[in-house]
């Protein structure tokens, strides 16, 4: 290997298989439901940088979220071996839905609760596997030392496409003053969207110093949930095939995903039917190109600086009201409901009884914001469904000319709203109160205000640029001619 430079970049990139068995839980669910299928593979993808002693090691799970104890085992393990900072180590979910078993109820967590509560846990909510995020444990530390072997001499581009079709703000503003989530195509009482999206697809691309392409890292802001038929990293698997039949390299593509937990594949405002067996293709190969078309025209550098900040706390849970509890019990106790809106309540009755024994029993939840520095880009994380308004905010107040926000890293709090998503003119899906989403309303302005500080704390490295063009010596030959007429 060529000694690279004092202060060059190098860069290492690497893949692991976590695709889950058949018969496996599907996450993502207030109830159970079960894989029959396979469509595609989900893995463990990893990019590690290097500059001089400085590293940083950057982890994307084609899973529905990342539990908090995955992290801290896998950074313990991955700085014992790799000598990489746990704090430099960034390890998100992409939110697959079709992936494997990792929540939403962890191991464990309901083994003090009364008989009722374990069976509305265990039995009817959708459930981790202890087995199986062992293995995801394991596959992120030995895909991290995998690319952290890997690392050669590098050349880096920053870049931003801009996509604007493969996501919608699934908030709409309705004539009763409220706002609804997903409220149904061409519904006559929607007013308009609640809120924006965020179109800006960042790219980083790495090549070697003979110009191949080594891996790149894309953030894009839109939920990872279409309709898969089976076991799939579901649209960023297009996403991945795109950029590699693109440049004709099996080259690792870690998607990490920017705050959208406020922005998804429906548009409830158009008049045409999504074609659900294409959306994941359609989604994953749109972003990809515009990857594709950063990619194939950023300049190249390699000096790079490298830096990790992070900053960890207590968030309160938001705690259910008695009379709150007290008609959840009653709906519980009342005959099982069969039509499905009768047992969507049924469902939130069960979180809200869930919840109950979580506030008794942990009544606030750790919580990571991270920053990790690659040049002239910044990634800054937080462990939510993040809405995008926060997003857009962040990338507006950080210093960086290149931020990424990316949501569901080091750990996983469910939604976390806007403030106004609280107010009169608030509601939808995702304000609901729950034992997966409840912490306290103002959280969204904490992760926001604090990776800003992060960030702050950095300076970003010069953005590369191509070589400048020496004055001109002599025109062009053929060029300096006067009109010719006849």
């Amino acid at each position: 290997m060529i000694a690279p430079a004092a202060g060059a970049i190098q860069a290492g990139f690497a893949e692991r298989d976590i695709t889950p068995d058949i018969g496996s839980e599907r996450p993502g669910g207030y109830k159970k439901a079960f894989h029959r299928t396979f469509h595609d593979p989900c893995k463990v993808r990893v990019a590690v940088f290097a500059n001089g002693d400085t590293k940083v090691a950057i982890v994307a799970l084609d899973a529905l979220m990342v539990p908090r104890s995955v992290v801290l085992d896998a950074r313990k393990e991955i700085e014992r071996t790799c000598k990489i900072p746990a704090g430099a180590v960034m390890i998100a979910a992409t939110h697959s839905h079709s992936s494997g078993p990792v929540g939403m109820v962890q191991p464990g967590e309901y083994d003090t609760a009364s008989p009722e509560i374990k069976r509305f846990a265990y039995e009817e909510s959708s459930t981790a596997d202890r087995g199986y995020l062992m293995r995801v444990t394991r596959e992120i530390v030995e895909g991290v030392k995998l690319a952290d072997a890997a690392c050669v001499p590098a050349k880096l581009g920053f870049g931003f496409g801009q996509e604007d079709q493969s996501g919608f703000n699934r908030r709409y503003r309705m004539k009763n003053g409220q706002t609804w989530t997903n409220p149904g195509a061409m519904n006559p009482e929607i007013i308009d969207f609640a809120g924006p999206i965020d179109p800006q697809v960042g790219v980083i691309g790495a090549w070697d110093l003979q110009g191949r392409l080594l891996g790149t890292v894309v953030n894009f802001a839109s939920h990872v949930h279409s309709m898969a038929p089976g076991i799939s990293a579901n649209w960023v698997y297009f996403l991945e095939r795109t950029i590699q039949g693109a440049f004709q390299r099996p080259v690792p593509v870690i998607f990490l995903a920017g705050a959208c937990g406020d922005v998804g594949k429906r548009n409830s405002l158009s008049p045409y039917q999504q074609p659900e067996d294409h959306a994941m293709e359609m989604f994953g190969t749109r972003i990809g190109a515009e990857a594709v078309k950063v990619l194939a025209t950023i300049p190249r550098g390699t000096e790079i600086p490298l830096d990790a900040r992070f900053k960890t706390w207590r968030i309160k849970r938001r705690t259910p009201s008695a009379l709150t509890v007290e008609r959840a019990r009653a709906t519980i106790e009342a005959p099982a409901p069969k039509n499905p809106l009768a047992m969507t309540e049924w469902i939130f009755a069960k979180e809200t009884l869930m919840l109950d024994h979580l506030i008794a029993t942990a009544p606030d939840v750790e919580v990571e914001v991270q920053a990790i520095q690659i040049g002239p880009a910044v990634c800054l994380s937080n462990p939510a469904e993040y809405f995008v308004e926060y997003g857009l905010e962040i990338k507006k107040r950080s210093p960086f000319p290149f931020t990424f926000p990316v949501e569901l890293a080091n750990g996983c709090v469910g939604y976390v709203p806007t403030e106004e998503a609280f107010g009169e003119r608030g509601g939808g899906y995702e304000t609901r109160l729950t034992s997966y989403s409840n912490l306290e309303i103002t959280a969204g302005r904490q992760f926001a205000d604090t990776g800003v500080e992060l960030a702050s704390q950095m300076k970003p490295g010069p953005t590369p640029q191509w070589p400048k063009f020496k004055q001109t010596e002599a025109a062009w030959n053929y060029g300096n001619l006067p009109p010719q007429r006849n």
